[in-house]
């Protein structure tokens, strides 16, 4: 854990100090954005600027730098939300950011852009590397298995996790089916809590769903 967090501390250090050499002023807010009116506006370059609002923010490209974005990544409304899409503008304009900034937007890229992702950079991205995709293949992989997509500790059956479970963890099926889970065996993982039906028993008594409604 110490090298962990030496590394970090390291990485965090080094951040700082090329932030110190990149301008990035505050310029005049009040801009209208698709998140609202801009209360911090910062330029990055000519024709970049960072808008933050009250509930959300991203960058605003001009036309000219708008058109340097990789096809891919191009969002022809100029806007790119602070979210995810911040990373495309990494991407076109890589000498604007940190270095901590350039690793964080490829992890980006990679996880919710993966097919633009592969086809920018010419990398075929494996287990682990793109959450998105790691995501289509579990679904891909348990579209026939009962997922879970409610869970709550059993009032009834101490020990037990109540859970509510579709074919696929597909919300909005009619077809659900409550399974009681050891609290030992329920581990959610990455993407979701496969149900073992040779471990897990489906079961239809008293629900701790609706204790747990009428206490909201």
């Amino acid at each position: 854990m110490a090298e962990i967090h030496d590394d970090m501390a390291t990485e965090k250090a080094a951040h700082e100090t090329e932030l110190r050499t990149l301008d990035r002023p505050t310029i005049r807010a009040g801009a209208s954005t698709p998140w609202g009116m801009a209360q911090i506006s910062r330029q990055f370059a000519d024709g970049i600027v960072l808008h933050s609002t009250a509930s959300h923010g991203g960058f605003h490209l001009a036309e000219n730098a708008n058109a340097i974005v990789h096809a891919l990544y191009r969002d022809d409304t100029e806007f790119y939300e602070e979210d995810c899409e911040w990373a495309k503008v990494v991407h076109a304009f890589p000498h604007l950011f940190t270095t901590y900034e350039r690793r964080l937007a490829d992890r980006t890229l990679r996880d919710y852009f993966p097919d633009a992702y592969e086809r920018v950079t010419g990398a075929i991205l494996n287990g682990g590397q793109s959450h998105m995709r790691d995501r289509q293949e579990f679904e891909s992989v348990h579209r026939n298995d009962w997922v879970v997509i409610a869970a709550l500790n059993s009032d009834q059956q101490p020990g037990f996790v109540e859970c509510i479970a579709t074919l696929g963890g597909i919300r909005g099926e009619v077809g659900e089916r409550r399974f009681l889970v050891p609290r030992s065996d329920y581990s959610i993982g990455r993407h979701g809590f496969v149900i073992d039906p040779l471990k897990h028993q489906p079961y239809d008594g008293p629900s701790s769903f609706v204790t747990w409604a009428a206490r909201q």
